[in-house]
């Protein structure tokens, strides 16, 4: 494949680069790319998608039986059953948004890593093979990850921010260095170590970058929630408040909005790995290796 046409991964880069190679990477791939990653984790995406579309709907006939003249008292006694509706349907979205989040992170991993191996030739049976090899091993990563930022933010807040940037690398190493969940999490302190305020820097760029963007889908549901809001400010039942998240062009906006704004955490995803690759040829200089051998073939 020509040059213009490929992202060398294995190569050092500073924050331009790392953000200008970024977006060529979805810029050349994201019709294969994205329409994989969709492929791979459209149920998980969907039932997400089903949940909140329902939490809406029970939420909105939830507070309509509510008496707002005497709070003492329901119009009916739907509410507390409607309650416990709402609350199973927030737990099964969170595994719903889970399972996607998990399955689009392998399926972007092993695409990129297929990718580097093939000169841009990806094996789409390999990455859905992976995707159901390691699975369990990056819902594990995720609850270690999790427990040890947690366990760092009662400890005081810059070890939390500390953690999270070192462990923002581990997925990278689990993936391109074939290790296992502990040994990932392991040597993320020691691989970052020297590296720790560039990829800080860097991180937070990329997430105010991203931030930004994905702001950008949730103006139109924002605008009519707005105007929403102003035509039913007069109203003198507040539970009609509750109804426009019941209303199906307020909803259709807010799931467009969410969807891509989990898209373009993928950027996120993306710009990681170039920093991991970035710290490893400044470490290792795999990537100068490989040319140096390339050469000799």
């Amino acid at each position: 494949m020509e040059a213009h046409n490929f992202v060398t991964f294995r190569k050092e880069r500073d924050l331009g680069a790392i953000i200008t190679d970024t977006f060529k990477f979805i810029r050349l791939e994201w019709k294969p790319f994205f329409s994989y990653i969709l492929k791979i984790a459209i149920v998980p995406i969907l039932l997400a998608v089903a949940s909140v579309l329902y939490i809406s709907y029970a939420s909105s006939k939830a507070f309509s039986g509510i008496d707002f003249e005497n709070l003492a008292t329901v119009k009916d006694g739907s509410f507390y059953g409607d309650s416990v509706e709402i609350i199973v349907a927030v737990f099964l979205m969170l595994i719903f948004y889970l399972v996607a989040y998990v399955m689009i992170n392998i399926g972007s991993l092993y695409y990129i890593k297929s990718y580097i191996e093939n000169n841009g030739q990806v094996n789409f049976e390999e990455i859905k093979q992976k995707v159901g090899e390691k699975f369990w091993a990056f819902v594990g990563l995720g609850i270690l990850i999790g427990l040890i930022v947690f366990v760092s933010m009662l400890l005081c807040f810059f070890p939390a921010i500390y953690t999270g940037i070192v462990l923002s690398l581990a997925s990278s190493i689990l993936v391109f260095e074939n290790k296992s969940v502990l040994d990932a999490i392991g040597d993320s302190f020691n691989f970052i170590k020297g590296h720790w305020w560039e990829t800080f820097g860097i991180s937070i760029v990329i997430g105010i970058l991203v931030s930004i963007l994905g702001y950008i889908f949730s103006i139109p549901a924002v605008i009519y929630q707005i105007i929403q809001g102003m035509s039913l400010l007069g109203s003198d039942d507040p539970s009609q408040m509750m109804s426009m998240f019941s209303d199906p062009i307020y909803l259709v906006l807010n799931i467009i909005a969410n969807v891509g704004k989990s898209f373009f955490a993928i950027i996120t995803l993306i710009a990681t790995v170039l920093i991991y690759f970035d710290i490893n040829e400044q470490k290792n200089a795999a990537g100068t290796i490989d040319q140096i051998n390339s050469l000799g073939r």
